[in-house]
């Protein structure tokens, strides 16, 4: 092994503890009882799932879950159908009015969301969308939408060849056609990345979700766990259990897309 390519291993090596670390400190506070004092780099020669079975219940984690699934879902749909057929023009015609579009979505994905809180907010209480799910859908579709057409605009462009459309065209098919028979079948790899980067985005927001989902019943699992945290206590061990009973979904639906993710980014998604 030369100089070289053992520093990359070293780096490889950091890289992978910097994200292990606080990953093994959550599954030793997670499964500790709450009188337990001993270091959080300690993990307990004992399992305890009581944890677990408090936070499913006291941050009503049924609930929480529930409606998680139903905003991502909805989210990442729309974000697919409505993104992918946005991205297709811009990829295909030049013209100086779709590039200043392109340029406007890459600017847009610049702006941190808080600074659009206030008047955000303002907005949905002015069409009456408080504790309601189709108006966090809503907020989510307008905030990832730059990223999604700015990821499918890249991909069509790099990798999928105009001729495709020329002989569709010859052949009598018309431009919706085209795209949902031929071209979008043909965004597999791209999808998945949208779905794995927005969906992991989308499912564990915070920053929109406690402002707009204050109701018990319309929480997300973000917002349920941090009623854990209080001026007079922190029950960091139902928050670490809680954590890791939120992040299950997400874990499993990287593995399940993982192969089409890396070969979404690897075939020129993120490529303008």
């Amino acid at each position: 092994m030369n100089k070289k390519t053992h520093m990359w291993t070293v780096l490889g090596i950091s890289v992978a503890l910097l994200h292990i670390i606080p990953f093994y400190i959550l599954l030793t506070t997670s499964f500790k009882k709450e009188s337990d004092s001993s270091s959080k780099w300690t993990f307990p020669d004992y399992v305890d799932f009581s944890n677990f079975s408090d936070a499913w219940v006291q941050a009503n984690m049924g609930t929480a879950i529930f409606n998680n699934v139903v905003i991502t879902v909805i989210s990442i749909s729309l974000l697919i159908v409505l993104g992918s057929l946005a991205a297709y023009p811009l990829a295909r015609v030049a013209s100086k009015l779709n590039r200043f579009m392109y340029i406007a979505f890459v600017a847009i994905m610049i702006v941190p969301p808080l600074t659009i809180l206030v008047p955000l907010y303002k907005f949905i209480v002015d069409i009456g969308g408080m504790n309601t799910i189709w108006a966090v859908v809503l907020v989510h579709i307008s905030f990832w939408m730059p990223l999604t057409i700015f990821l499918y605009t890249g991909f069509i462009r790099s990798t999928i060849p105009k001729e495709l459309d020329e002989s569709a065209m010859i052949d009598g098919a018309n431009r919706f056609q085209i795209f949902f028979r031929i071209i979008f079948p043909l965004l597999k790899p791209v999808t998945a990345s949208v779905i794995i980067i927005t969906g992991m985005f989308v499912w564990n927001d915070y920053q929109f979700s406690v402002f707009f989902l204050q109701e018990t019943e319309a929480q997300t699992i973000t917002v349920a766990l941090s009623k854990f945290f209080s001026q007079y206590s922190n029950d960091v061990g139902l928050v670490a259990a809680g954590s890791l009973i939120g992040m299950l979904p997400m874990v499993v639906l990287f593995l399940f897309l993982q192969k089409y993710f890396i070969q979404g980014l690897a075939s020129g998604s993120v490529k303008g």
